[in-house]
């Protein structure tokens, strides 16, 4: 049986290693430092209904993540932790919906692993300092799902409104995907139980009717920034309705054709990405969902009154319509993680509490220290080898726990199942190891943070501040806390202050004799790691420069004759 106080302490120690995450790793560019800088501007320029990126148009997420965390940054300050925090809370809420809705169905023990295994999964860790819209998403359809749950099991109004709200809150977070999900949930519950009455209820009408009514704002602000004005180009595209984008092109026009993205089309996709992003339980999902889908099959496609299909149902029917689409992302599965969590969560109880499958769990022991002990050791050399500048005691430490790993694997004094106590161990030690020291370290290497943190820390006008032959990149915009112009290195002026490619230099200087270079620095694209990148003997091959240079014509000093 898990004691209360041992998921405590899983769970808590896995918000410590968000909370370093948000406190001490940059943002990274891109869409992180981007939806940072549109919540900045929006907070600014008090623009809450038209959202602009950079003084320009913006039609590419919903405004939700832009209002909270814009509200965030009015009461806290522009920081990049102010900026994360709204989605950190979410993700504790999607923890919380995942337990309280894993207890409607499974014992105590299952909805506590259910939400172990969620706040553990690298996705977690990942999303909470690479804020995106999925964070908030995660939270919002997890919410709507156990309540839509409540509500068809106890027929309390409050549970289907809250769930509206939820589904409105997800649509106004990433669009119609928050609708699509709890349906593709319920549909084959109610089909595999036949219990064909849940088709309809007069309250769905309601509910419709809430989700309209608190869409409203957001529809409002789209009609008004693009409707009224048709023709407008937004990232290439030529809009002649918000509404219209909004509401069919972003999500269904993935389908149809309409969208123009086509990134990473195959079906496999997103599963390949749930190899890295749903460690450490991976392995114990994907037998978990055969074996979900051989019973039923066994069951002649029947639901016994104490089964349910929402979870396998919906995460099987959210990935296929996710992996039919034109555009992929692997953050795109992130939605019905806490579905492929309760899933691996009533796996991992019958083989470690229930102790079924005996031959299944000693291979699956072996084959996880093996994996667990390879993680170990990656970490060690991204640690000890890249960067001079992370201390060699921190890859000392990294190494003593690769030994406490092994101790706690045969201890025999310990109460809990040892291969799940070294899978949480190794997540959490890895993922506060990458939090404190490698991702610090590694996002000195992107120029929009340093090269606004350089300007800062000198006192800079910013007014006179522009760049020219290179995009610095969305974190200079956020920690420069200013929208600095962008002109041609042919169009430069007496006293501006150039932000630009160190290649240009000699341009400048040809141009402006008496140009002072105040400072050099490295550019990376951080998102893009390679070998070549982390390999120090080969690193000056990918690196860019970048100079920051003072065009100030020098006073003169005038000599009497």
């Amino acid at each position: 049986m898990l004691k209360k106080n041992v998921v405590l302490l899983v769970i808590g120690l896995c918000i410590i290693t968000y909370l370093l995450g948000i406190f001490l790793i940059p943002l990274m560019d891109i869409d992180a430092a981007q939806y940072a800088s549109i919540s900045r501007e929006m907070y600014v320029h008090k623009s809450f209904l038209q959202v602009y990126d950079l003084g320009h148009d913006y039609l590419d997420k919903p405004p939700m993540l832009f209002w909270l965390s814009g509200f965030s940054m009015y009461v806290l300050g522009v920081h990049d932790w102010a900026y994360r925090l709204p989605s950190f809370f979410f993700s504790l809420l999607a923890i919380y919906a995942t337990y309280r809705f894993a207890l409607l169905y499974y014992k105590k023990d299952i909805a506590y692993l259910s939400a172990m295994v969620l706040a553990s999964c690298q996705a977690l860790f990942l999303m909470n300092h690479d804020v995106r819209t999925d964070t908030m998403l995660m939270g919002w359809v997890m919410l709507s799902i156990w309540q839509f749950a409540t509500w068809f099991n106890t027929k309390k109004i409050i549970h289907f409104v809250i769930a509206s709200i939820a589904v409105a809150g997800g649509m106004l977070t990433k669009g119609p995907i928050a609708l699509i999900v709890p349906i593709l949930c319920f549909l084959p519950h109610f089909i595999l139980r036949r219990d064909w009455k849940h088709f309809w209820h007069w309250e769905y009408v309601l509910g419709i009717a809430i989700i309209a009514i608190l869409l409203l704002p957001m529809s409002i602000g789209l009609y008004r920034q693009f409707d009224m004005h048709p023709g407008k180009i937004v990232g290439g595209n030529y809009i002649t309705s918000g509404l219209k984008f909004y509401y069919w092109t972003q999500s269904f026009g993935r389908y149809t054709g309409e969208n123009a993205n086509r990134e990473m089309n195959e079906f496999t996709f997103l599963l390949q990405n749930m190899l890295w992003s749903f460690l450490p339980w991976i392995l114990f999902f994907l037998i978990a969902l055969f074996l979900e889908v051989k019973k039923l099959i066994q069951q002649k496609g029947k639901l016994q009154l104490n089964q349910e299909w929402i979870t396998t149902g919906g995460f099987i029917l959210t990935y296929c319509v996710l992996a039919r689409s034109q555009a992929q992302l692997p953050h795109y599965i992130f939605v019905v993680f806490p579905l492929a969590a309760i899933i691996t969560a009533k796996f991992l109880y019958q083989l470690f509490f229930e102790h079924q499958w005996r031959h299944l769990r000693r291979t699956l022991v072996l084959l996880h220290l093996i994996v667990f002990t390879l993680l170990w050791m990656a970490l060690i050399v991204l640690i000890a080898f890249p960067f001079s500048d992370i201390p060699k005691y921190v890859a000392a430490l990294s190494s003593l726990c690769l030994l406490l790993m092994y101790s706690l694997f045969y201890s025999k004094r310990l109460h809990f199942h040892r291969l799940l106590i070294i899978a949480f161990f190794t997540i959490i030690g890895i993922n506060v190891f990458l939090n404190t020291a490698f991702y610090p370290t590694l996002l000195q290497y992107q120029m929009g943070n340093t090269a606004a943190e350089y300007i800062n820390a000198q006192h800079i006008d910013k007014s006179k501040v522009v760049t020219a032959g290179i995009h610095p990149g969305y974190p200079f915009y956020f920690y420069g806390q200013y929208i600095f112009p962008d002109t041609a290195i042919n169009a430069l002026q007496p006293n501006e202050i150039v932000v630009t490619n160190a290649d240009s230099l000699e341009r400048i200087q040809q141009k402006f004799p008496y140009a002072k270079v105040l400072h050099k620095g490295d550019n990376f694209h951080v998102s893009q790691l390679n070998i070549t990148f982390l390999n120090p003997e080969t690193r000056p091959e990918v690196l860019q420069h970048y100079a920051i240079v003072d065009l100030t014509i020098p006073n003169k000093k005038i000599t009497k004759n």
